[in-house]
């Protein structure tokens, strides 16, 4: 059993993938897209990946604003959610994302890798971010 992890941005979407134990999650790939509102390619390649990796569920990453509210990012993210289940078959959680662009911006810095070559990773590392946050919830919840 594998899990994906997504951050879906209005130009790129980060995908990662759990280990088989559901331990750790790694980044695989960032899938650019030309506009925001073509998703046929970005669907396609997603759905690509969930056979390729076996993939049971998908992590989708929920942008909150930070009063918790749902603004015009987390809907789009709630219609993803609809078109993947109804693409792929597989459940699909949303997580809380919030902050984990910055977080994915200071794992990037603390690594070495300079500012111009950031923005190539950062939407990857924050698609590890959000399913590593997940998969920590599951491992607390099993001991």
């Amino acid at each position: 059993m594998r899990i994906m992890g997504l951050d879906y941005g209005s130009k790129t979407v980060g995908v990662a993938i759990s280990d088989a134990l559901c331990l750790t999650a790694q980044g695989i790939e960032t899938i650019q897209r030309k506009e925001e509102n073509k998703l046929r390619k970005t669907l396609a390649r997603i759905e690509e990946l969930a056979k390729e990796y076996e993939v049971d569920r998908i992590v989708l990453g929920f942008p909150k604003n930070m009063n918790n509210t749902i603004g015009e990012r987390a809907e789009k993210s709630l219609e993803l959610k609809k078109t993947l289940e109804r693409r792929t078959g597989l459940p699909v959680i949303l997580w809380d994302e919030r902050l984990t662009t910055v977080e994915a911006e200071r794992v990037l810095m603390d690594s070495g890798v300079r500012r111009e070559e950031r923005k190539k990773y950062v939407d990857k590392i924050a698609a590890v971010v959000i399913l590593q946050g997940y998969l920590d919830s599951l491992g607390m919840k099993q001991d």
